[in-house]
């Protein structure tokens, strides 16, 4: 793992006004024609969930998280019955951005869904940021966060898209390791990732499996220990 130079992370241009605007006008926009389409679909055509994903999404980032509640918690229950795990993980991530009281039980369950199954990495490295970004900067569950994000992105990304990912985790890494610990240096980089052992998944894998837990609590909304038992033998 290679430590990352603050220089080498772009600074984000401020959004102004007339742009937080613009962008508010083209999710509503979405959001009128999502309704539309969806409506006009029969009750029991699948398709329906896809959009209602796509409709909650739009309300949170709306900032209307108890109208895309419903949505995205029904679009959960049919990705999870159907196996699609992919949407369930995106259903998982809507949740958490509706900003309710179970949005962080919908995280865990969300990073759960994305490391145990072949999700799109992008998917599972943005559940991973979430939690990154809700840690206080010292604590190690961030750095367990960003680790795992580096693991799945050298084990499921492919192609261009892996270096871009590669590269992107080695950034969280770095963030991570430089607001925990102080980290400046390469040196001082590989010293804490030994220190914390976040180059042993078989060891950082169960510190998140006890993140999760803490997130979740009893709040569970499919059987975990069920799903688990169907999971391939390896």
């Amino acid at each position: 793992m290679d430590f990352l130079d603050p220089g080498q992370n772009p600074d984000v241009a401020p959004v102004s006004p007339a742009e937080e605007a613009a962008e508010k006008a083209r999710l509503e926009g979405e959001l009128v024609e999502l309704r539309r389409r969806r409506d006009a679909l029969a009750e029991t055509d699948p398709e329906r969930h896809v959009l209602a994903l796509e409709m909650a999404r739009n309300l949170a980032l709306l900032e209307r998280g108890e109208e895309a509640w419903p949505l995205a918690r029904a679009a959960l229950d049919h990705f999870v019955a159907n196996e699609q795990w992919q949407q369930a993980a995106e259903a998982c991530e809507a949740l958490y951005l509706a900003d309710q009281p179970g949005s962080l039980a919908a995280l865990g369950q969300g990073i759960w869904l994305a490391v145990t199954y072949p999700v799109e990495p992008q998917v599972t490295l943005t559940l991973l940021q979430h939690f990154i970004d809700d840690t206080p900067p010292d604590a190690d569950g961030a750095a367990v966060a960003a680790a795992t994000a580096a693991f799945v992105a050298d084990l499921r990304a492919q192609g261009d898209e892996r270096e871009n990912l590669l590269f992107f985790t080695q950034q969280m890494l770095g963030n991570v390791a430089r607001r925990h610990s102080g980290v400046e240096s390469q040196q001082q980089f590989d010293y804490w990732i030994d220190k914390l052992e976040l180059n042993q998944p078989d060891k950082f894998l169960v510190r998140l499996r006890n993140i999760v837990d803490v997130l979740v609590q009893d709040d569970w909304w499919f059987d975990r220990e069920e799903l688990q038992a169907r999971l391939p033998e390896e």
